[in-house]
């Protein structure tokens, strides 16, 4: 299978995504998020960092899971911040 590479907004989505993760983190510690939902640290840090911007679907609804965040949320909150920066282009264009 061929990987298509990655566009820009994809990267950006993979951002935003690490930065709601990040936020409903709080003060646990990553170690914990991680071995709580079945993922390894490195891999919650990386998908944070935005590192990771297209993680496996399986992989973010266990984080979700564990930080109590539901997928419709997650997926609300990154969309909302793709609708913006549309807009934005659009006016500017």
């Amino acid at each position: 299978m061929v990987r298509l590479p990655l566009t820009p907004a994809d990267v950006e989505r993979g951002r935003r995504l690490g930065a709601v993760l990040r936020r409903a983190r709080g003060d646990r510690t990553m170690l914990s998020v991680a071995l709580d939902a079945g993922v390894s640290p490195e891999t919650l840090r990386k998908i944070e960092a935005g590192r990771v911007a297209t993680p496996a679907f399986s992989t973010v609804a266990a984080i979700a899971a564990v930080l109590g965040l539901s997928l419709d949320a997650v997926w609300a909150d990154i969309d909302a911040h793709g609708r913006e920066r549309v807009a934005r282009e659009q006016l500017a264009s």
